[in-house]
């Protein structure tokens, strides 16, 4: 009876636990971002939509300017640019791969090229339209000039071509307004006329005349072109292409609401299967509750204890509720929080190499060998003259000691300098601690440096990972003179771009890992120190993210290094750069900043 109680009791909670994963992944199904992001795209549509109706207005100002500023005619289109590519990035978010969005995509992008490429016609089209059509009053008045300079018996004879000219400049500007093929033959006939004319005329009036002509000529000869790439323009249909991917999008967002329509049901009724489970188990174990109550008092024992952990559990969750609720109330602090936890953790490093040394050599310090001669010393004191003159323990001991003297000498001598070593790295922690502080306000500390010691440093805090990948470093100093810089922050830097090369050799079987460092002067004003690594490279499409925060490619790796330093380059008012030719191509980091010498700072 026992066996056949237990066995529906399991049942039914493998049916429990099935109903609550069925909810659980219908909540996941339904509680998705994608009407935000419809919207979203539909806002980038609009604007697109705004900048195309720009674009027309600004060609149509350029249809009648002055200016040959033709910049308002390129703006609208990168801006355009650049909200497409933010649309596509947003589409990437959802399963938007179809054969309708495809066409309307490409039907869109043959509108923007088509239309780009009639601007651009346009625009030299234009320029050279405007600049005849400013130049014909110029060209009037130098015709105009010459007449009035000829003497009044003369004039008469020359006052059809001033009529002429006259008539053809203000005809050429109406032409220019209003366009057609009336007026068009009105003007050639009038260059013709004038022509004539122009032949009874002395020679100095022919250029000026031939002059004019040519640009009536043009006028002639481009408003039409540009009238009708103003009207190809015009019909390109960019706004309506537009206008469909809005109707997709929102044919999509319908479906998208009705699979979660769906989805709702499915978790009402599963809803509701789970609750009367739950009830029919509430009501099965009211009625084993006369059952319960008749265990034995050992069984009452261990569930009051159960229950005084389950009180106790209860208390620790509340505790760690509130202290995550005081962790969320200083998120904002996380990011400086965890670029000194990884700074401190690259120096610890060396710490430990040097702490691990000073205890080893302590360990077999050859000081107690001191211990082993004192107690021969100890064991002849009555005697001590006789057995260090005729013994030969005893002879040999004042030799051993002198030898003692000097090892122990050298052993203090090689802990001195571990320890220095420790308390570098130690300060050098502190200097951490002290420079995150310092992001609240305080400015950087300059100080004399040389480069290449710094270098030497940020190679000995990486000394005992370096030698456990065999790895080799090259140097490649040039000649730098003595410098003003913040200390810490370049050695910071230094540290984690050495570690991060170590570790994209860490794979490297096929050839010798080496590491290239570099320091010179660009166009000595600036201050370029570099760090090349033959390890793994990077992918291109990582470019751009090398620096984010968070970001990594080491499965170990937390992603807080290469920002942290990226940001301490621009507080040096440098810059911090990755180049790679791609993967398993190696990597270089190079870090630029402005050069200051000590002699410029004094």
């Amino acid at each position: 009876m026992k066996m056949s109680h237990r066995r529906s009791l399991a049942l039914l909670g493998v049916v429990a636990l099935l109903l609550a994963s069925t909810l659980l992944f219908l909540y996941l199904k339904s509680s998705s971002n994608q009407t935000s992001t419809y919207t979203e795209s539909r806002d980038l549509i609009r604007q697109m939509k705004q900048l195309n109706a720009q674009w027309e207005t600004e060609i149509l100002k350029a249809r009648i300017a002055i200016s040959h500023n033709y910049d308002p005619l390129v703006s609208p289109l990168t801006e355009m640019t650049r909200l497409w590519e933010q649309f596509q990035r947003l589409e990437t978010t959802h399963d938007r791969g179809t054969p309708e969005w495809q066409a309307r995509h490409e039907a869109y992008r043959t509108a923007i090229t088509e239309k780009t490429r009639l601007v651009e016609q346009f625009k030299s089209h234009n320029a050279l339209l405007r600049n005849s059509l400013a130049f014909l009053p110029t060209a009037e008045d130098d015709i105009q000039g010459q007449l009035a300079a000829l003497p009044d018996q003369d004039k008469l004879q020359v006052q059809n071509i001033a009529t002429d000219t006259y008539d053809l400049l203000l005809s050429s500007l109406e032409f220019a307004q209003v366009t057609s093929d009336d007026k068009a033959a009105d003007i050639l006939l009038g260059l013709n006329k004038m022509r004539v004319n122009s032949q009874r005329l002395p020679e100095q009036f022919h250029s000026p005349i031939t002059i004019l002509s040519n640009h009536i000529e043009l006028i002639l000869r481009e408003q039409p072109v540009v009238n009708r790439l103003l009207e190809n323009i015009a019909a390109i249909p960019v706004a309506e292409r537009l206008d469909d991917i809005t109707g997709q999008l929102n044919e999509d967002q319908k479906r998208t609401d009705a699979v979660d329509q769906r989805y709702h049901f499915y978790m009402l009724v599963f809803s509701v299967l789970l609750v009367l489970l739950l009830v029919y188990l509430a009501i099965h174990l009211m009625r084993s509750f006369t059952v319960i109550n008749r265990v034995n008092k050992a069984l009452k024992t261990v569930n009051d204890d159960l229950e005084h952990r389950v009180e106790e559990r209860t208390r620790e969750l509340k505790d760690t509720q509130s202290e995550l609720l005081d962790t969320a109330r200083q998120a904002g602090m996380a990011e400086i929080a965890t670029n000194v936890l990884h700074n401190v953790g690259n120096v610890l490093n060396s710490v430990n190499i040097s702490a691990d040394l000073v205890t080893r050599k302590l360990r077999t310090s050859k000081a107690q060998g001191l211990g082993k001669a004192m107690q021969l010393i100890n064991a002849h004191q009555g005697d001590l003259g006789t057995f260090l003159t005729l013994d030969e323990k005893g002879k040999l001991l004042p030799g051993y000691l002198n030898q003692l003297v000097d090892a122990i000498a050298l052993e203090q001598q090689s802990m001195t300098e571990e320890l220095a070593q420790l308390t570098k790295s130690v300060d050098h922690i502190k200097d951490i601690v002290a420079t995150q502080q310092s992001y609240a306000g305080a400015n950087s500390l300059m100080e004399p440096l040389h480069i290449s010691e710094l270098l030497e440093d940020a190679l000995r805090m990486n000394s005992g990972a370096l030698t456990r990948h065999h790895v080799t470093v090259v140097k490649e100093y040039n000649a730098v003179p003595q410098v003003m810089g913040d200390k810490h922050r370049l050695l910071l830097i230094l540290i984690n771009l050495i570690s991060n090369a170590k570790y994209a050799m860490s794979d490297l079987s096929n050839r010798p890992r080496q590491m290239t460092l570099g320091v010179k002067i660009v166009e000595d004003t600036t201050l370029q120190i570099s760090v090349k690594d033959d390890g793994e490279g990077i992918a291109p499409e990582n470019m751009t993210r090398i620096f984010a925060h968070g970001f990594t490619t080491r499965k170990e790796g937390h992603g807080f290094g290469l920002h942290s330093c990226a940001l301490a380059a621009i507080e040096m008012n440098g810059h911090l750069s990755a180049h790679s030719d791609g993967p398993g191509k190696g990597a270089q980091f190079t870090l630029q900043i402005p050069l200051k010498t000590v002699t410029e700072e004094a």
